[in-house]
């Protein structure tokens, strides 16, 4: 509720200055008919205090919008660093006090391995957010194999969030993109994350790529989880932007992920879209790089790997 309240009132402000100067420049061309110069200046003058105010009320509602968004974030990260310490000191609190068996020992480090990946997670993609503003376009650019890094991130997610191999299916025709291979590693490890981390315990991830014929390499990422509505799809490629309430959120994040995958997929030259899956649940985000088909055999030109996890 303050947060509507917090938006509401510029926008209130504002509509209640337009109509008090749509009614002062009615009256004015009232007063002033008859007298052509006078009513021309008057009209004008009134005509850009108009134009400012709505200025003033756009440029208010983005600040206010940016400022809860910011909000969100610092609650998330905040939350997404107190959790996984509070729960590594419990446990390494339990193993130096109390003696404990063998199967409690191997879960506890399970679960602490478990909670410094989410903070690893955490770590990146503020770093890859921070990286964002200092790295060039066309900076360290190589060819790179698309196929292969699909391969490599949907392995290392599955990996990660410890669920069946058989969960992130890949098929992709040889191919290659030209970019710093650490950006397409980047733009496809958060897809494939996100589709696995939203879609629940029956996680069905579809990976497909190929080339389009028009000098273009085609990837699909699709997933079952519980779809985005399509008014909040242009939306969601926003910095700090998650949807739903912060403390109503049943996943961890900070609304980063999607930020960074559109602007390296932009400073790629290339073109990233979402939609739905038609009569199945799910969503699927599709991304267009500049490429060509390459040789299944390439063994100069090596796939991106994650130097970050």
């Amino acid at each position: 509720m303050s947060r509507r309240r917090s938006i509401g009132w510029p926008i209130t402000l504002g509509v209640v200055m337009i109509v008090l100067l749509v009614a002062l420049l009615v009256g004015w061309i009232l007063l002033s008919f008859g007298s052509w110069s006078v009513l021309a200046v008057g009209a004008t003058f009134l005509v850009l205090v108009l134009v400012g105010v709505i200025l003033y009320l756009t440029i208010a509602v983005n600040q206010i919008s940016l400022n809860q968004r910011q909000s969100n974030f610092i609650d998330s990260v905040t939350h997404e660093l107190k959790s996984p310490i509070a729960s590594l000191k419990l446990y390494l609190q339990t193993l130096s006090r109390r003696q404990v068996t063998e199967q409690q020992q191997a879960d506890f480090y399970r679960f602490m391995l478990d909670d410094l990946d989410r903070l690893d997670m955490l770590i990146n993609h503020l770093l890859d957010a921070a990286r964002l503003d200092q790295l060039p376009m066309g900076q360290e650019t190589r060819d790179v194999r698309l196929d292969l890094v699909l391969q490599s991130c949907a392995e290392t997610i599955c990996h990660r969030r410890r669920v069946p191999s058989e969960t992130v299916s890949v098929e992709a025709a040889p191919s290659l993109v030209r970019a710093r291979p650490m950006d397409v590693e980047i733009v496809f490890r958060n897809l494939i994350d996100n589709a696995v981390k939203y879609s629940g315990p029956q996680a069905q991830v579809s990976v497909e790529s190929w080339t389009n014929g028009r000098g273009a390499v085609v990837t699909r990422v699709s997933d079952n989880g519980p779809g985005i509505p399509a008014k909040l799809r242009r939306k969601i490629f926003g910095r700090f932007v998650r949807l739903g309430n912060e403390l109503e959120r049943a996943k961890s994040g900070t609304g980063l992920g999607l930020y960074i995958v559109r602007t390296l997929v932009g400073r790629m030259r290339g073109k990233i879209s979402v939609r739905g899956r038609g009569s199945q649940p799910g969503t699927a985000f599709e991304v267009e790089l500049p490429g060509q088909a390459a040789e299944a055999e390439a063994p100069d030109v090596q796939p991106a790997v994650a130097a970050n996890g």
